[in-house]
């Protein structure tokens, strides 16, 4: 155990800056495999053609990667194999979490005033977690001001074990994708089991499928987080070679997106100062005026007060047809 701590399980005892350290990212004698399996002779390795020394037990050490390491060279970036952390489960790779510099980014956009929609699409990253990233920022400066410590050295330390998506270093480049940010959210309404007929003639394309599932759903590229991507790449697609145009209308989205979010501070500061407030030692009551009729026909109205909830489906009871019986 000495032998190997001594000899390739050095590399473990002082890991690599800037690399998650695993161990499926070494051969047995200790060597870094990504570095040996470069053309460029600096980087070390045997096929590398750099220079393997022995180590006092007798383990080859690659003499070249440390030089480069110690010199300030940049290691070459971890390759899909070398997201292992369980050698004898392949199947799992360790996701990149976002970096310290690319949370401080985010947090910094959005304090400028930038809505967490646009910070998502310009550096590729959930909205939820834009929102995230911002609200945990907002409590660590606000710690950081009433003077209580906080565990940077075990964040950092959890961080040199992860893989990281690194800031855009250059503003007009395009980031570095984090996750993918368009995904299609599953709406409670698509999940019952139904059969819908229809004629031949008809054309029958996403929006009439929304109806069919509920009246009021939106088709699916309306109900994506970001729907106006679909409509810059239509844009870009009518006027190959127009950049203009494509910025001239993502300009015009940022303003629309700009005045529906003032417009909705503006209803919740009204719903606030409509608020007839209470506050003692311990808790804050606040008291609005509701009548009775806003709860709807049917007492279900969203708008309504209290928890009310739906029906469940009836499309796998049994003794339910679950065919259709007529052509509407």
């Amino acid at each position: 155990m000495y032998r190997w701590l001594n000899g390739p399980g050095s590399a473990f005892k002082d890991p690599l800056p800037g690399s998650t350290n695993y161990l499926n990212a070494y051969d047995p004698a200790g060597n870094l495999i990504r570095a040996r399996t470069r053309s460029d002779p600096t980087l070390g390795g045997r096929r590398g053609g750099g220079d393997d020394v022995e180590s006092a037990t007798g383990a080859p050490r690659n003499n070249a990667l440390e030089q480069n390491v110690a010199s300030g060279k940049p290691i070459p970036m971890e390759t899909h194999d070398d997201l292992m952390p369980f050698p004898m489960n392949r199947l799992f790779r360790s996701q990149p979490v976002l970096s310290e510099e690319l949370r401080d980014e985010i947090h910094k956009m959005v304090q400028d005033g930038m809505s967490v929609r646009t910070v998502s699409e310009k550096l590729e990253v959930d909205m939820q977690r834009v929102g995230a990233v911002h609200r945990l920022k907002t409590i660590e400066h606000q710690w950081i001001q009433e003077g209580k410590k906080l565990a940077t050295p075990y964040a950092r330390a959890v961080n040199e074990m992860l893989p990281k998506t690194p800031a855009p270093s250059n503003p007009k480049k395009r980031a570095v994708p984090h996750e993918s940010i368009n995904d299609l959210p599953v709406h409670s309404a698509t999940t019952n089991q139904l059969f819908h007929p229809v004629s031949e003639s008809m054309h029958f394309n996403r929006t009439s499928a929304a109806k069919v599932f509920a009246r009021n759903l939106l088709p699916a590229e309306h109900r994506i987080p970001h729907p106006e991507m679909v409509e810059l790449a239509k844009v870009a697609q009518e006027h190959r070679g127009r950049d203009d145009m494509v910025i001239n209308r993502r300009e015009e989205l940022v303003k629309m997106e700009k005045e529906l979010l003032d417009a909705k501070q503006e209803r919740i500061k009204a719903r606030e100062a409509a608020a007839k407030k209470i506050e003692n030692s311990r808790w804050l009551f606040r008291f609005e005026e509701i009548k009775a009729e806003s709860v709807g026909k049917d007492g279900r109205a969203r708008w309504g007060i209290g928890a009310r909830y739906g029906v469940p489906p009836q499309d796998r009871k049994k003794g339910q047809i679950k065919i259709p019986t007529r052509v509407g």
